[in-house]
């Protein structure tokens, strides 16, 4: 994997009102972790940032951080992001985290897993491909990280999954996850049942409006005979 340039500003200043100085100036606050050194305050530019991420979505992205104080460049590293807070309404990002790296030194990190083809027990016998597993834990040098994990699930039949152990690494990654987990399987496609509570409760629903419309239907009857009168008054006169 390539290293990104990515160049940052110092921050020597540190407080919730520099924060939203920060941010109103276009810039992101964050925090670069790791190393021997202690923990560094600086400032990205929020528009190279995003418009490196958009380029890499999914992907781990490893950079290389420039340090500036100004036109100054203060010291480089390698890095890789560790998180992203976004504020919950509007999603804009509010601070990053890196961790400091060393490209002769493996690390953890995860990344996609995506199919490949058109399984035969979707095509032939009409089952769905379901996706259990979006991405891998890998252990690996820095430089070795891939952008994705590809599974050929061509040869995929109804019933038949793709386990963990199945996976084809590159050369030089691991991984310490369970190799019996499964990650893709093709199941047969499943066929909605009405719930039986749901039917009784339509036809509890339908009932009413028949007895009502069968009784509309009797009084309008009885209108329309000519001479007709109530059964209390006929008893009366005799």
């Amino acid at each position: 994997m390539e290293e990104i340039k990515l160049e940052v500003q110092i921050r020597n200043q540190i407080g919730s009102s520099q924060l939203r100085k920060i941010r109103r100036e276009d810039f992101v606050p964050a925090i670069v972790y790791g190393g021997k050194s202690k923990p560094t305050a600086v400032k990205v530019e929020r528009r190279a940032y995003e418009r490196i991420m958009r380029h890499h979505r999914g992907q781990t992205v490893l950079f290389h951080m420039n340090v500036m104080e100004g036109e100054k460049k203060l010291r480089d590293y390698s890095v890789i992001l560790k998180e992203e807070q976004h504020d919950p309404v509007s999603d804009r990002i509010l601070h990053l985290d890196f961790n400091r790296i060393s490209l002769t030194e493996k690390i953890e990190v995860k990344v996609p897993i995506v199919s490949k083809g058109d399984p035969i027990g979707v095509k032939k016998d009409g089952g769905i491909l379901e996706h259990i597993m979006w991405e891998l834990e890998i252990i690996c040098l820095p430089t070795q990280i891939p952008q994705q994990l590809t599974v050929d699930v061509t040869n995929l039949e109804l019933n038949s999954s793709i386990h963990v152990r199945d996976l084809v690494l590159p050369e030089g990654i691991k991984t310490k996850h369970d190799p019996e987990s499964i990650v893709l399987s093709v199941v047969p496609k499943r066929e909605e049942v009405v719930p039986e509570a749901a039917v009784t409760e339509e036809a509890g629903k339908a009932e009413p409006e028949v007895i009502k419309e069968k009784k509309k239907e009797e009084g309008e009857k009885a209108k329309a005979e000519p001479g007709a009168k109530p059964a209390a008054k006929e008893e009366k006169k005799a």
